[in-house]
């Protein structure tokens, strides 16, 4: 793994409909290494590899959950909403980079424990009760961080045994293996579209302008999907184990899946030697779906999907064998899905 390309990926910020920087950095890394290349009108970036065959799309998001300010108050403690899904408890305490007229560091506070009532302490922490205090009074910051200002969480990215673990692996874990895929590919036997979609966190939007513009007869999805094998949890809802391979989608809350391609991706995994794990994800959905029943024609679609433990927190956690086997599979798809037999 290039986890120096991986920290850069993760550390560009990418909130919700302000992708720009991340993707930025994406063109940067892939101009030499497609055909064609494009920003839509919704801010996707859209990579081609020319070939005959199949239109494949295969869709990684670009943006990470994050929050906006809506207000500063009297006492210089920014009020915020946020753009994703989100735990409280996983963000007290937590440093984030507000990106105003100013990049600023902020941390997000809370009443303190030693002053909370005996029922605060029992009950479970509210987004509307959180703050962010960035060390400046109220007539600066209002000056520096307007309503609407996108606030990204401050998280590096480290190795930790065999494994990683930082903020906003969701998604770009996925990002990078697209990225290296698209980088290692030695050919390609269809009419490739790698898609770096914008707004999945906040319903699916950029992928479904892109679906709609590509028109794929084939969709994947590169996300993450849960890894719940901690302590505490039931083994029918694992989902998948870390360390296990790459996941191939069965089914999420969004989608049930193209039998015959995962059947196909199951065979050129074990025809190249790559560990993978049948995902079956009873909640959430990915851009997988946009690219199956929106389109008006729809296609044929899966996903390969990257074990994450503690997912939307600053500290979700992949291991380093799951992503190869990623690149992997994901490589061997742009090489050889044009063989897929659509029947």
């Amino acid at each position: 793994m290039d986890i120096d390309l991986l920290k850069r990926i993760v550390d560009a910020p990418g909130a919700p409909g302000h992708e720009q920087p991340v993707r930025d950095l994406i063109i940067s890394i892939l101009k030499d290494h497609v055909d064609e290349l494009s920003v839509d009108r919704m801010g996707n970036l859209i990579v081609r590899k020319k070939g005959n065959g199949p239109k494949v799309m295969a869709a990684a998001h670009l943006d990470e959950i994050s929050l906006i300010s809506t207000n500063v108050d009297s006492d210089g403690f920014i009020r915020f909403s946020t753009l994703g899904g989100f735990d409280a408890e996983t963000l007290i305490t937590q440093r984030v980079r507000i990106h105003g007229n100013e990049t600023l560091t902020g941390v997000i506070g809370s009443k303190p424990i030693h002053i909370q009532s005996d029922t605060e302490k029992k009950s479970k922490s509210k987004l509307s009760d959180l703050f962010i205090d960035a060390g400046l009074k109220a007539d600066k910051l209002k000056e520096l961080v307007p309503n609407g200002t996108p606030i990204t969480r401050d998280k590096d990215l480290v190795k930790m045994g065999d494994c990683i673990t930082s903020k906003s692996l969701d998604n770009r874990i996925s990002v990078y293996i697209l990225v290296e895929a698209l980088k290692q590919a030695e050919s390609v036997n269809s009419d490739f579209y790698g898609v770096f979609t914008v707004q999945e966190e906040v319903g699916i939007r950029g992928a479904r302008v892109a679906a709609q513009a590509v028109q794929p007869e084939i969709g994947l999805a590169l996300d993450v999907t849960l890894a719940n094998d901690v302590p505490g949890v039931s083994d029918h809802d694992k989902c998948t184990l870390l360390g296990e391979g790459i996941g191939i989608k069965v089914m999420d809350k969004s989608i049930i899946c193209t039998p015959s391609l995962v059947s196909y991706l199951e065979k050129l995994a074990n025809a190249e030697s790559i560990p993978y794990q049948r995902e079956v994800l009873t909640a959430g959905g990915t851009d997988t779906s946009a690219m199956q029943y929106l389109m008006g024609i729809g296609s044929h679609v899966s996903s390969i999907s990257c074990p994450v433990r503690y997912i939307h927190s600053t500290a979700e956690t992949c291991a380093i064998s799951d992503v190869e086997a990623g690149i992997k599979l994901a490589k061997a798809c742009i090489e050889q899905i044009g063989s897929y037999n659509f029947k």
